[in-house]
């Protein structure tokens, strides 16, 4: 098994703060493998992952986040890139500005994807 690092207190609580500014009845926050992640009908939308913050986003936004210095597709174990996901810029995941940016983008393109089934 494993062994993960856990989540700095002052990134849990940016990521719990930025939650709050983005609140909805459809937006959860529930632990995937023990850190920090928000669900919308089922589908991950933005997490940690040790000081980690990724969001899942459309291609096209996939790429333009891509495009920034620092940013990289998440892997959760190295080699093993997780779809849309992309872990963000540390400079970005510190500016609430374009943080909130980034996050109504994951926002919308977790909500235009069908909800899980059971949920």
């Amino acid at each position: 098994m494993p062994t993960f690092t856990k989540t700095s207190p002052r990134v849990v609580e940016r990521f719990r703060a930025a939650i709050d500014r983005h609140a909805a009845p459809d937006l959860v926050v529930k632990p995937m493998f023990g850190y920090q992640c928000a669900w919308i009908g089922g589908n991950m939308c933005t997490g940690l992952f040790a000081d980690e913050w990724w969001v899942r986003l459309s291609e096209p936004d996939r790429q333009a986040l891509l495009g920034l210095p620092g940013a990289h597709p998440f892997e959760p174990m190295p080699g093993r890139a997780m779809g849309r996901y992309v872990v963000m810029p540390e400079d970005v995941a510190a500016d609430d500005a374009a943080l909130d940016a980034w996050l109504d983008r994951a926002i919308e393109a977790t909500r235009a994807m069908p909800p899980k089934k059971g949920r």
